[in-house]
């Protein structure tokens, strides 16, 4: 296949452009077989073809190069920055290294790297499997080491905590090993960056489907691209007899099928706090609004405490709560900013406004507590639905803010099958498209899609105080606008199905269902 200069050229412009056409960060190229020698030139000529055509095609994707085959063809792992390795490292972005290093290998590296030594990843395997310091739980023994010599790491295998079933559970065990990796090197990486900001949690799958606190669904299920910013959150063993915060799908949703789960002790007047999220978002002078969920009993509460700094680099904390009075101790002086709750089904939805002109938002953390005169035990329960800030006059200048957009939609179904089923049943499937007249290209993130069964083709659409036809059925989510409709039973008498789409903004306010656009199925003929 590279048996030429110009078949190389040819095989790396079709690896950049699959690689724009399906939105890869770049590739990983890893040769783990021998090569005839006279074959290396065109090898070196594949690798920086690839390099260059890739960084035009798309901005920001890298070529890593795999540390196997040598510059003379052999299939001999190197292990450190080589001779043997290093003109393939020349001529692109990086260079992974394999597993088995020394203890002096990432120094020798970093000599031969020179000015590229963060291009340098020294491989670590999670497991273990001949890696320096042992890997799982001692995995911080090696980045220890790289960080001293400045030097990068590629991390292989951290499902081991999974696949392993680290006890306690997966979850606990998940927040501990990543916990080493923050405490060898912080956080090198802040997110988010910019507003709107939200997150309800959702890992990508879940027992239930909710929507601002109604559940829709009670079927399990898995979709990785419904998951939403993950918390950072902070292990410390020293807090279990304390508040244990995790990240959970059994308990009840506000939106989705995840929440943050707080449970433990918490004593007379003491507070707990706890970090959720490092964001980098410098404001401007219009103002931010900050929402949360919170389910709990009344002597259970959640406050939102926001950490900034100022221009000057002064910090400020704000805790965002309930006017209710807090139970706090002399060294515990906070600015307060009381918010306007809202009952949501058995949630209360928490708001207000804040101008931060200037300042940076860096740290969004719980803060939970207890009210002032509280006569309850020890024992706290509460959970953290979602959190949402966003800048008033940048978000509403952004189409993706009209819920229901102001361009009229147009909803088709394509391949639609009506196939016989049990009991004189019938099942229909079709694959759903949507769009907006005006617009080609959708601004929505996530789109909600439901069914309606009914005995009419009546076309024209209910009115929010008519008597529902029928039970509107949550069908699952869409994150591109087409979905596609498989198994839907429907009854003998039913003579037609309305679907409903209903849209997201990215701050996560979802369109109302009632002014959501529709489109009527009729079975009649199929």
């Amino acid at each position: 296949m590279l048996a030429t200069k110009e078949s190389a050229q040819m095989y790396a412009e079709r690896l950049a452009e699959l690689a724009a056409a399906l939105g890869f960060d770049g590739w990983l190229i890893n040769i783990e077989n021998e090569i005839d020698e006279e074959q290396i030139p065109n090898l070196k000529e594949f690798v920086s073809h690839l390099t260059k055509v890739l960084h035009i095609s798309t901005p920001g994707a890298l070529v890593i190069w795999y540390d196997s085959v040598t510059i003379r063809g052999n299939l001999q792992w190197q292990d450190q920055l080589t001779e043997l390795n290093k003109p393939f490292f020349d001529l692109c972005d990086g260079i992974f290294m394999n597993y088995t290093w020394k203890e002096n290998y990432p120094q020798l590296s970093a000599e031969v790297a020179g000015d590229r030594k963060f291009d340098v990843y020294m491989g670590i395997d999670v497991f273990g499997r001949g890696s320096f310091g042992g890997g799982q739980w001692t995995v911080n023994a090696a980045l220890d080491l790289l960080k001293r010599h400045s030097l990068s790491a590629a991390m292989f295998a951290p499902g081991w905590v999974y696949e392993t079933a680290q006890p306690p559970n997966f979850l606990t065990a998940q927040n501990k090993w990543w916990s080493l990796v923050e405490k060898s090197w912080g956080i090198v990486q802040t997110y988010p960056q910019v507003l709107p900001f939200y997150s309800d949690f959702n890992q990508g799958f879940g027992y239930h489907v909710s929507l601002e606190g109604r559940q829709l669904s009670d079927a399990p299920w898995y979709n990785i691209s419904c998951q939403s910013l993950q918390p950072l959150l902070e292990f410390n063993e020293d807090n279990k007899d304390i508040i244990q915060v995790t990240v959970d799908a059994r308990e009840a949703s506000f939106n989705g099928g995840g929440n943050i789960l707080f449970r433990g002790k918490l004593e007379g007047d003491t507070s707990f706090t706890t970090r959720l999220f490092k964001p980098h978002i410098q404001l401007s002078s219009s103002p931010i609004t900050i929402s949360f969920s919170v389910k709990s009993d009344e002597t259970s509460k959640i406050g939102i405490l926001l950490s900034f700094s100022s221009p000057s680099h002064e910090t400020k904390s704000i805790l965002v709560a309930p006017q209710e009075p807090i139970r706090r101790s002399d060294d515990l002086l906070l600015q307060r900013l009381t918010t306007s709750p809202q009952t949501v089904s058995e949630w209360t939805v928490h708001e207000t406004d804040l101008v931060m002109d200037g300042h940076t938002l860096t740290e969004i953390s719980a803060f939970c507590y207890r009210p002032e005169n509280s006569t309850k035990g020890a024992e706290y329960v509460a959970l953290l639905g979602h959190i949402s800030i966003k800048d008033h006059v940048q978000y509403q200048q952004k189409p993706e803010t009209l819920l229901p957009a102001s361009s009229p939609w147009v909803i088709e179904a394509h391949n639609i099958e009506l196939v016989p089923g049990n009991s004189g049943s019938k099942i229909l499937r079709s694959k759903l498209e949507w769009r907006q007249k005006d617009l080609e290209d959708s601004v929505f993130p996530r789109y909600n899609v439901y069914a309606e069964k009914t005995k009419s083709t009546d076309v024209r659409p209910r009115k929010v105080l008519e008597k529902p036809r029928s039970e509107t059925v949550f069908l699952g989510v869409a994150h591109v606008p087409a979905y596609y409709v498989a198994e839907l039973v429907v009854e003998s008498e039913v003579k037609g199905v309305r679907f409903v789409v209903q849209s997201c903004g990215k701050d996560g306010s979802w369109g109302k269902l009632d002014d959501s656009p529709t489109l009527l199925v009729i079975l009649e003929g199929l």
